[in-house]
């Protein structure tokens, strides 16, 4: 009953996601290095998250670790060293614990572990796990995946937001010849975005909860990552436009807390000054 129950919450939705993905992918590439490193990414995301939490007294949280190890496998090639999938998942469950606000991570941990590796240790990251060196059709799993977790976690403004702005920025600029924004349209890139948008963008602890703000949080992140894929090109974009809208979530939150706090002292001093 308990498996049942955990199934259907968008952690089991996400886990299940990423392991069927992980195996399809696997099938696909004709390699089974990828599953290597997806058990060596968890593990030490695991084990980096047990020792913090045992020496802080937090709460272990295992499914968002394990989620955490699998997207990291799941982008890193899967010719990437053992040593370097580890520290990412390392660095990635770290930021988690460090990078918070009142318990909650600020940035998406497997963009912050993933970005990190680019200027660190160089690695490629291919994002295999989302198909994108496999036929077209097999884009399909994303997109049933990627609705499902949508769906549970209703982020649908955020995701439609993201998406529509990206996409019509991105075609516009293909028109206008800046830089390689035709290719952003087109696979392995395209699939890249769509993994991006369904898996990570959606984290509901470092994105916005009510429809307004993520429909803004979804507009933030395609602007600003579509300014540094012109800039820039490649697939690091991704992450700053996600770091972009996980601060202004994180700004907001601070915000709202900010009127919270003023509003219950307000009361508690109208309070204090009837019963005088």
């Amino acid at each position: 009953m308990e498996a049942k129950k955990w199934m259907k919450t968008p952690k089991g939705y996400v886990a299940i996601a990423m392991t069927l993905y992980l195996v399809i992918a696997s099938i696909g590439s004709l390699t089974w290095m990828g599953i290597k490193n997806s058990f060596i990414s968890v593990s030490a995301a695991l084990i980096t998250d047990y020792i913090y939490c045992a020496i802080f007294k937090r709460k272990i949280g295992r499914d968002s670790t394990v989620i955490t190890g699998l997207i990291i496998s799941l982008i890193l090639n899967f010719t990437t060293s053992s040593l370097v999938v580890a520290a990412t998942a390392i660095i990635a469950i770290l930021s988690k614990h460090l990078l918070v606000y009142k318990k909650k991570p600020i940035f998406n941990p497997a963009a912050f572990g993933l970005f990190i590796n680019i200027f660190i240790f160089q690695t490629g990251q291919s994002w295999w796990g989302a198909f994108g060196d496999l036929p077209v059709w097999t884009m399909i799993f994303v997109l049933v995946g990627g609705y499902l977790v949508t769906d549970r976690v209703m982020k649908y403004p955020q995701l439609l937001s993201y998406l529509g702005t990206s996409f019509v920025l991105l075609f516009f600029m293909g028109l206008l010849n800046i830089g390689d924004a035709s290719d952003a349209l087109r696979p392995p890139f395209i699939n890249a975005a769509l993994f991006f948008a369904f898996f990570m963008l959606t984290d509901p602890p470092t994105s916005p909860a009510k429809n307004k703000n993520q429909v803004i949080f979804g507009i933030l992140v395609a602007v600003s990552g579509t300014i540094v894929y012109g800039l820039f090109g490649g697939l690091t974009y991704l992450y700053v436009g996600a770091f972009i809208g996980n601060l202004y979530n994180y700004l907001n939150k601070r915000i709202s807390y900010a009127k919270s706090a003023a509003k219950i002292q307000r009361v508690n001093s109208g309070h204090r000054a009837l019963g005088k």
